[in-house]
């Protein structure tokens, strides 16, 4: 007897055995289940018979005939490449390249990687868009003024996009004083207006929605001020931005990151390898979100 049928075996025993003493507390406790437990037995009994009495496994389904590595991560790449093509399409594409793979089979691929609608494949391809993020800037100030906010902006962010071709489109920051206002009378929400910019915010009182900048806080705390305050007595501004400047070139350049986006390569190897995607996206009037 298999364990299938032992189970289904003891299911249909308590079942029988509430009935004969006309008492579910009883036979429950007799059989060892919960009252609970005898209900959602019976019910499915009632509205199945003795096939729903199986256990259903709870393993992901393992996909039959599995195509090679090289094939899968070309319908991959091609999903974030173009994600509206749909299963047809992509195989029609891929034949032209020499690559061989019915609709079927892209959709499996695409089922496995999460994949198989349109919107999980805009979602892949913001994601990988959003390694971009990565590179980190910082400039010290002596408040929190929004026209800091926007000095660190027009000082470091902005010009390093331009530098490789990119515009900054859309900003994720907290709902703190320093980054919104009105936008008429708020020296960061006018910057921001006037170079075209849309403002995103975070969420209010969850600090995740801009995880990676929390994350980088605690980073630069930990790893930079806690340290450096404790080791030199700085007596202007410019000397500590000096030794940030050198950590910052340091933690982007040199340090490898292990999270989602940057896999084990520092963030501007991540960066640099992902510019020709968000210029193309950029490019489609599609936005690329930097979050701050």
């Amino acid at each position: 007897m298999t364990t299938q049928e032992k189970l289904i075996k003891n299911k249909l025993g308590l079942l029988e055995l509430a009935a004969y003493l006309k008492n579910v507390s009883e036979a429950c406790r007799v059989m060892g289940f919960s009252r609970d437990t005898f209900y959602r037995i019976k019910k499915a009994y009632e509205e199945g018979g003795i096939e729903a009495l199986y256990e259903k496994s709870r393993r992901k389904p393992n996909f039959k005939n599995r195509v090679s590595e090289e094939v899968e991560r070309a319908v991959v790449e091609l999903a974030l490449e173009d994600p509206s093509l749909g299963q047809k399409r992509v195989s029609d594409e891929l034949r032209k390249r020499g690559i061989f793979v019915s609709p079927a089979g892209v959709r499996s691929i695409w089922l496995r990687h999460g994949l198989e609608r349109f919107e999980k494949r805009l979602r892949a391809l913001d994601e990988r868009v959003a390694r971009t993020r990565e590179v980190a800037f910082a400039k010290l100030y002596t408040s929190k003024h929004p026209s800091n906010s926007a000095d660190l902006l027009n000082d470091r962010v902005i010009p390093f996009f331009e530098e490789h071709g990119l515009s900054v489109l859309r900003i994720l920051t907290d709902r703190g004083t320093e980054f919104c206002g009105r936008i008429d009378r708020h020296e960061y929400e006018l910057f921001l207006a006037l170079n075209d910019i849309e403002h995103t915010k975070t969420k209010a009182k969850n600090p995740q929605t801009n995880g990676i900048c929390e994350r980088f806080h605690l980073t630069i705390k930990e790893e930079f001020y806690s340290i450096a305050l404790r080791r030199k007595l700085y007596r202007s501004l410019e000397e500590p931005q000096e030794d940030l400047d050198l950590w910052i070139e340091k933690y982007n350049s040199q340090r490898p990151h292990q999270g989602k986006y940057c896999e084990g390569k520092t963030p501007m190897e991540t960066f640099l390898g992902n510019v020709p995607l968000a210029k193309e996206k950029m490019h489609s009037n599609v936005e690329v979100d930097f979050g701050l």
